[in-house]
């Protein structure tokens, strides 16, 4: 008996399932805020220097655009005789020594304001954001070493927890060392929570209902960036909308108690009675109280022995290339997590050049997630993983390149490619969490997709670095953001199909399903053969 079978007796999709993936998938509705916050808590507003007193001009210099320079004021030092230059000017300029005024019309203040972060330390402001997707990156190793080590539902507390103390503390930060510090524990929080919430979810519903269960907590984070804007727009104090995006936190801390413990880990980890102790609950809780009492530790045992000596077993990253198998599993994810993330944040970062207000801006790509996730999640249950997967990407990757050919003045063209573009990878997000805890078995699945993570975070962080090429070829950043991604869904087409088949529980499990495959394309091989003979004949 496998371990679906044993949760169909206790009850695969109850009352239990209904509540755990609710309770699981409504953090991440707050974990959207978070990795958007800094485009309203680090907005930086329309600003010019402070005039010098008894400045050769009561004017400020102008920019190139006709605006008042944002970083430069007439020298208190008097020209020639306090008149205009022959070039036009009024004297001699210096830097903002006195602080700068800013336009607080949207923004009663944001981390910019309140430090200064402008001129020559507008670079801090990024390096601030880079610290954060750091900490979702390391997150990503730490958490899923510790969570195939300690179990997913502590990591998954404790990175409530972490996440909600530490947003708390960048609110009440006093300088930008101790932001930049607390906003890279969110990150590492975040990673934890990602991972967990994953696998206990996809663990815990069956096999035919997986794909709508990971549409549904996708939605919830695309629904998440439709709050975030509501709030910015309401609170315009920067600490106040960090505070409030933090506290749900503690209250999915508490909630966390109730959540239950993956099945498969415990016995992997030689935890039988803890496991049929959580299988009890879950059917006393989905109305088959006998049957879970039916349940005994010795009949676990006997079903999943082998599982449970593979407990005893410990693994590491280098499993995930042991074989021929998990090296092309491996290295395909790899690809694709990674042209994942670089092609959508390459995006997110030209979000300035699409002419729309910021609040606004956040609704349309936010909107636009919502048909992308509902076409993704009909694709992946009845075209397949694989090809949705790849055909995302491919997409995505096309429309990218597109944009080069469409002249700058053609605004709503080039809107409506990046929009469309951000859906397709929107769409292979919600793919790539499914797919890749399909691909792996249970014994390293979370190492898998602990590597995934990191792929991507990797893409993320190197995407803003692309736009230094621009500098030799205007046309070059573009080529790289689009051909990635469709390398990327090439690679997609070299990964087996997993579309209604059961999870790999080990690495044996999947050398099996290879070996059944090839069996089943060898005999229909003959077949096709003879019936293309009698059609000649």
């Amino acid at each position: 008996m496998s371990f679906s079978e044993i949760l169909d007796r206790v009850g695969s999709l109850g009352p239990f399932q209904v509540l755990h993936v609710l309770l699981l998938s409504l953090p991440v509705l707050f974990m959207a805020s978070h990795n958007l916050l800094q485009i309203f808590t680090a907005a930086t507003p329309a600003h010019h220097c402070v005039p010098a007193p008894n400045a050769s001009s009561p004017a400020l210099p102008l920019g190139p655009h006709g605006a008042p320079d944002r970083c430069r004021r007439y020298s208190p030092v008097p020209g020639p005789g306090n008149a205009t230059l022959p070039n036009g000017t009024w004297g001699p300029t210096e830097p903002c020594l006195d602080g700068w005024v800013y336009d607080r019309t949207l923004f009663a203040s944001t981390i910019v304001t309140e430090w200064d972060l402008v001129c020559d330390l507008r670079q801090l402001k990024e390096m601030a954001q880079s610290l954060y997707m750091a900490g979702i990156l390391i997150g990503g190793i730490v958490f899923g070493s510790l969570s195939d080590r300690f179990g997913r539902k502590p990591i998954l507390t404790l990175s409530y927890l972490l996440l909600a103390v530490s947003g708390t503390c960048s609110a009440f930060s006093p300088n930008l060392l101790t932001y930049a510090i607390f906003r890279f524990l969110t990150g590492c929080s975040l990673s934890g929570i990602t991972l967990s919430t994953v696998i206990l979810c996809v663990e815990w519903v069956p096999t035919h209902v997986r794909a709508i269960q990971s549409t549904f907590t996708g939605y919830c984070y695309t629904f998440g960036q439709f709050i975030l804007p509501g709030l910015a727009y309401s609170v315009t104090e920067w600490r106040w909308l960090q505070f409030i995006v933090s506290t749900p936190f503690y209250i999915f801390f508490l909630s966390s108690w109730w959540v239950a413990e993956s099945v498969r880990w415990l016995v992997l980890s030689g935890k039988s009675s803890r496991a049929l102790k959580e299988l009890r609950r879950v059917a006393a809780f989905n109305g088959r109280k006998e049957d879970g009492d039916k349940l005994s530790l010795e009949e676990l045992k006997l079903n999943l022995h082998k599982e449970i000596s593979l407990g005893k077993t410990s693994y590491s990253v280098m499993n995930l290339f042991q074989n021929p198998i998990l090296r092309r599993i491996s290295c395909c994810i790899c690809i694709i997590w990674f042209a994942t993330g670089f092609a959508y944040y390459s995006l997110a970062m030209g979000v300035e050049d699409f002419g729309v207000n910021i609040y606004m801006l956040q609704i349309i790509f936010g909107g636009v997630d919502v048909p992308a996730k509902f076409i993704s999640v009909l694709c992946l249950s009845y075209v397949g993983r694989r090809i949705t997967q790849g055909t995302c990407l491919l997409l995505a990757g096309t429309a990218i390149l597109a944009n080069i050919f469409v002249p700058s003045d053609m605004s709503v063209m080039r809107t409506s490619l990046a929009v469309f573009g951000k859906g397709c990878l929107s769409s292979s997000y919600n793919c790539l969490f499914l797919y890749t805890s399909e691909l792996y078995p249970t014994v390293i699945r979370q190492r898998g997709m602990g590597l995934g993570n990191l792929c991507t975070r990797v893409g993320s962080m190197i995407a803003p670095l692309v736009k230094i090429t621009g500098e030799v070829l205007p046309f070059i950043p573009a080529v790289i953001y689009g051909v990635i991604p469709i390398l990327g869904g090439v690679a997609a087409f070299f990964l087996p199909e997993t579309l209604n088949t059961a999870l790999p529980e080990t690495i044996e499990d999947l050398q099996r399903r290879k070996k059944s495959n090839e069996e089943t394309e060898v005999q229909n091989v003959p077949l096709q053969s003879c019936e293309s003979e009698k059609g000649t004949s």
